[in-house]
């Protein structure tokens, strides 16, 4: 079964099917030959399991476990049971700060941030969770970045051969040509696909997929 084909009889995005497979949670079978994933009823059943355990914010980790057998469902939804409670409570206090912020009848201008700030840090150290607002997007670049980097090294470092070669024993323009554009090809490739890795983390489609 082709993904696309996957995709419509489970109702999740191709995206996010490529992403479970990435974090090891499925393994199509590939073709000899083409390299084609063939998926199979199995794997249409882990991903509706998937599909499941997702929609009821089981944690990506907590699926691993399930599935290697280092987890039983009965405690994995106890151990989740506990979370969602916990994270219920966290959000009762954020409602008490938004309640007592709108009832303060304080204008954006005239807003104290320094003091509600404050506050929320007090409620921090309680145990209070807030969103975390800080932008780790260069983080996640550096991985992509430091690949490129390496497969453009590679491809000099194979051009520059070339070329040495070529001034100790000269090659007939058709081979070298034959040779010089898949290099340009490929090194085009790599940039073009840094790009659109770039672009993904920038738009935030990584975490979605993530979130699903």
């Amino acid at each position: 079964m082709r993904i696309n084909e996957v995709e419509k009889a489970v109702g999740i995005a191709k995206k996010n099917i490529r992403f479970y497979e990435e974090q090891g949670l499925l393994s199509p079978r590939r073709e000899q030959g083409n390299g084609y994933r063939d998926y199979s009823e199995e794997d249409v059943r882990t991903l509706q399991m998937i599909r499941l355990l997702r929609k009821l914010s089981v944690p990506i980790e907590e699926i691993r476990k399930l599935q290697s057998g280092a987890l039983s469902l009965q405690d994995c939804m106890c151990r989740h049971g506990i979370y969602l409670n916990r994270q219920l409570r966290n959000l009762n206090q954020i409602q008490v700060v938004c309640q007592e912020l709108g009832d303060s009848g304080v204008s954006l201008s005239a807003l104290d941030v320094d003091a509600w700030e404050s506050l929320m840090a007090q409620m921090e150290e309680a145990g209070t969770r807030f969103m975390n607002v800080s932008n780790d997007k260069q983080k996640k670049k550096t991985g992509p970045i430091i690949a490129a980097a390496v497969c453009m090294a590679f491809v000099a470092a194979l051009s520059g051969f070339f070329i040495w070669a070529w001034f100790y024993d000269p090659i007939p323009w058709p081979i070298l040509l034959l040779i010089g554009i898949p290099l340009v090809c490929v090194l085009g490739g790599i940039l073009l696909a840094l790009r659109e890795r770039m672009k993904e983390i920038d738009r935030g489609e990584s975490d979605e997929a993530a979130k699903y």
